[in-house]
């Protein structure tokens, strides 16, 4: 069978899965954290049964078996300067382990990209043209596209035979009525210049509807589910009919909610208040909202939602921050479910979402009046498909780890 690689290039980080396609079978995964720094991380699992990768990987290089003595994982941490040098050393250890004997193995390459404005509302193949309109889009992804395309030119000067495909974030969401994707500002900044909602993490959000409507047995056409994709990005996402209604992040991924590093929405004459002041150029005025915003600048100490978890109780800087993070994601869910005239499901996925029980209860307790309580055993479980609300919940409470990857090689598979 073909193998097909699955690629997530964040800003600092390259997620992959290697599969064997049409089986879906994952043969190895990986992820490469901290990339520009001098100790990035590089976790590789392969052989059998490959589960889903959490981000807490050791730091020392070697290899280890799992418990059934069949797993195994490389870990290391070194110096990476870039993605171009992440993507070979991938490569290259993925020889090295055995687990493919040569490059041309990998027929496919699907790559996660983040804005696709209205010109890609479904994956294309990669060609120069569409490799110029993503670098075209780099200033609605501005932390994201340019690493994106960066991994595409890199992957394909590497494996030049193997088909480049571009799978994007925004394109789930184009199925939005213009009430919810315009803004109130001059028609003519929409037609000149795209001014309109996008949104983001798209993959993730039609993945995880698709796993609910499985989950509940129900025909995904037939339910009205709201999506928290909770990580350091963060978006919220009304699906009904089985297509994005609404969606939290906008033109670009800084509006919504209110995430790691990044603002979420702001008033846009406080931006102006506070540059006019400080003395700030647009440049270092957007670079505050994207990467000094947040839960890092709320909370003055950490961009990681465990670090302030572990000292809310002491740091009340920290505790506002976790407490402004909830609020945003309630204001978000309560909306969405008066734009749809009701909700069957809520379901939590991505890094916070996944693994953060007192963040999933926090959420929870705030939506009683929807007829939605938590089950506090079923919430103990982390990174696993369980339904975490009561059975006597009217609303269903559904915790579904994101699987971009498989969306990505699937999407790959249908345009060989």
């Amino acid at each position: 069978m073909a193998k097909t690689m699955a690629v997530n290039a964040g800003s600092s980080s390259l997620k992959f899965q290697l599969l064997e396609m049409p089986a879906e079978q994952v043969i190895a995964q990986g992820v490469i954290e901290r990339i520009g720094m001098d100790d990035a991380i590089v976790t590789i699992k392969y052989d059998s049964e490959v589960e889903r990768l959490i981000d807490d990987s050791e730091d020392e290089d070697h290899i280890t078996l799992s418990k059934n003595g069949k797993d195994k994982k490389y870990e290391n941490v070194l110096a990476i300067k870039d993605h171009q040098q992440a993507i070979n050393f991938m490569l290259q250890k993925l020889t090295d382990l055995g687990i493919i004997e040569d490059f041309n193995e990998i027929t496919g390459v699907g790559h996660r990209v983040v804005a696709g404005g209205e010109w890609f509302n479904h994956s294309v193949v990669v060609n120069d043209s569409v490799l110029e309109k993503i670098d075209r889009l780099a200033d609605y992804a501005p932390l994201h596209n340019p690493a994106n395309a960066m991994g595409i030119r890199a992957f394909q000067k590497l494996l030049p035979d193997a088909l480049s495909v571009a799978v994007f974030d925004t394109s789930f969401h184009q199925s939005m009525p213009e009430e919810n994707y315009l803004y109130s500002l001059p028609y003519e900044y929409y037609t000149r210049y795209g001014a309109r909602k996008y949104g983001a993490h798209g993959t993730s959000h039609r993945y995880v509807a698709m796993r609910a409507a499985e989950m509940l047995g129900k025909d995904l056409k037939s339910l009205k589910l709201i999506t928290l994709h909770l990580g350091a990005g963060a978006s919220i996402t009304a699906i009904k009919d089985g297509k994005s209604l609404d969606t939290s992040m906008g033109f670009s991924p800084l509006a919504g909610v209110t995430m790691a590093t990044r603002s979420g929405d702001v008033d846009p004459s406080l931006v102006y208040y506070i540059q006019e002041r400080e003395g700030l150029s647009n440049d270092d005025m957007l670079n505050i909202l994207n990467k000094k915003s947040g839960l890092l600048g709320l909370s003055t100490i950490s961009s990681d939602m465990r670090d302030l978890l572990d000292v809310q109780d002491t740091n009340d800087h920290a505790r506002l921050a976790v407490k402004i993070f909830i609020n945003r994601i309630i204001k978000y869910i309560g909306q969405y479910i008066a734009e749809m005239g009701g909700v069957d499901a809520i379901v939590f996925t991505a890094g916070i979402g996944e693994n953060s029980i007192p963040v999933r209860q926090a959420i929870i307790d705030k939506l009683e009046y929807f007829n939605v309580s938590l089950d506090i055993e079923a919430n103990k479980i982390r990174g696993k498909e369980v339904e975490i609300s009561t059975k006597s919940s009217r609303v269903k409470a559904l915790l579904i780890p994101t699987n971009e990857e498989l969306m990505i090689a699937r999407d790959v598979e249908s345009l060989k």
